[in-house]
């Protein structure tokens, strides 16, 4: 009798289907391994190779426990370019004043008539401002530092020379560190900026936005911490910070504290509004966030104008020197803009495309190389646009074009008014019968400046900065027809 084919036989299908199950089985311990290896990865989101504190500024020593975020913090000091921002990889900072030689005319009579450069990264903020022109060359005051160094440490370090009790071991907090922290920013604020300087060392730093005791977010800047209780006491609708809105709600007993009463999400952008933002840093005053209106263009205007300074006088940062008028200087208000566009309204935070999530093995990270979000769209926009990269692109680009258009028919309307109050004040016109052109000037200017001044080209709010641009536009024609209406 002939035997079986051998496949066919009872024992090698035995041991056909043994071996297969034992590769099976090998086959999902492997998985089984890799994947309790990705969730304890995931886990181990840091390593405690130094115990961080209230005192400990320098970013590198945090960068020990945190490799992957410092890594990122450090490449803040790549040069890139996008169409309406950035310094560009030469090395060198490109000056606005030539590339658009009507602000030397707009800013005559101010600092930035001198010196008025393209922004850089993060890495550059406190050497950029130390080196420029209009610090070495006009002098300026401590109370520019708030928004360009990290500068906790010092305020609470002066703050205790001045008197305030407590020690920096206590938490950021607590009742003493509060009063070290304003007493010390209100001793900073009043120094010359060459001597404040030497108080800091490091730019934005982690423990400017982090808790050391558990990394939770938090505001540290004493500006900020003021202007925005100030906003939550305007009764002004934030539908965008609806932490507000509650606190409202709840009657207020105690003032808003964003680091007690707003959502992490709020606060992923909080943490940018400390820096970029509307204020006033000059000598006359402490430095404030005019906040008390509202953030909208107009209603900071009109605190502006309501705002008197010790010696009677209305507030104003210069007297333009061929108009006469005094101006209002806008500085870098993305805070104020993004609080009125639809991504504000849709609860998108600055972080969420300013420092998108990114994936390093298991782990998930903020990506902390702050940096324009063309540079990487598909994070960026593309976790909730469902567009390609080139459309995502092209629609970002279309609105900076034609802010861009807008806001240079401003400059040049301005700047027609400038020529128009000039030649009248030299032919002898008295500045009482200017004044109304003088005003409708600083309307025009301030509008134009906030735009300007603003780092999205519009992006941030596209129809609220067209709306300001075209009053702009309007106020600067309607002082030319005021001065030429005067004989």
């Amino acid at each position: 009798m002939s035997q079986p084919p051998f496949l066919s036989r009872p024992s090698v299908r035995l041991g056909l289907v043994a071996c297969a199950a034992a590769i099976a089985t090998i086959l999902v311990l492997a998985l089984y391994a890799s994947v309790s290896k990705r969730k304890t990865e995931a886990l181990q989101t840091s390593f405690r190779l130094v115990n961080l504190d209230e005192k400990t500024v320098d970013p590198a020593q945090w960068g020990k426990n945190f490799p992957r975020q410092f890594d990122a913090y450090q490449r803040t000091n790549e040069r890139y370019t996008t169409k309406f921002g950035g310094a560009g990889s030469e090395g060198m900072a490109k000056s606005r004043l030539e590339a658009d030689p009507r602000l030397v005319t707009l800013f005559e009579g101010y600092a930035f008539a001198l010196d008025f450069n393209q922004r850089q990264g993060h890495a550059y903020m406190l050497l950029d401002q130390r080196t420029t022109k209009r610090v070495t060359q006009r002098p300026q005051t401590g109370a520019c530092l708030h928004c360009h160094a990290s500068n906790t440490v010092a305020y609470r370090e002066e703050g205790i020379k001045q008197g305030a009790p407590g020690s920096l071991d206590e938490a950021f907090d607590s009742p003493h560190a509060r009063q070290q922290l304003m007493a010390g920013f209100e001793s900073i604020c009043k120094m010359s900026y060459q001597d404040a300087t030497k108080l800091v060392q490091h730019p934005v730093a982690c423990l400017d936005c982090h808790d050391p005791r558990n990394m939770q977010l938090r505001v540290t800047k004493p500006g900020f911490i003021r202007g925005i209780a100030a906003l939550a006491q305007s009764g002004e609708p934030t539908p965008h910070l609806p932490s507000i809105e509650k606190w409202r709600k709840g009657g207020g007993k105690e003032a808003y504290d964003a680091n007690r009463d707003a959502s992490r999400q709020e606060l992923r952008s909080m943490v940018c509004g400390q820096c970029h933002v509307e204020y006033y840093c000059g000598p006359k005053t402490t430095l404030f966030f005019p906040w008390n209106k509202g953030l909208k263009v107009e209603q900071i205007e009109s605190y502006y104008n309501d705002y008197k300074f010790s010696d009677g006088h209305r507030f104003y940062d210069w007297k333009h020197a061929k108009a006469g008028t005094e101006i209002l200087k806008a500085q870098h208000p993305e805070f104020e803009t993004w609080s009125q566009g639809i991504h504000a309204r849709s609860g998108v935070s600055c972080a969420d495309c300013h420092m998108p999530y990114v994936r390093e093995g298991a782990i998930k990270i903020s990506d902390h190389q702050v940096r324009s979000p063309l540079m990487d769209i598909s994070r960026s926009c593309q976790t909730c646009h469902r567009f390609p990269e080139a459309e995502m692109k092209a629609r970002v680009e279309i609105i900076q074009d034609r802010t861009h258009i807008l806001m240079s028919a401003a400059e040049d309307a301005i700047v027609a008014l400038i020529r128009d109050l000039d030649t009248a004040r030299k032919a002898g016109i008295p500045e009482a019968r200017l004044q109304p052109a003088m005003e409708l000037h600083r309307k025009a200017q301030w509008r134009l400046d906030y735009v300007n001044a603003e780092n999205s080209m519009g992006f941030h709010a596209p129809q609220e900065t067209a709306r300001i641009l075209a009053e702009s536009i309007d106020y600067g024609r309607q002082g030319q027809l005021s001065v030429k209406g005067l004989k």
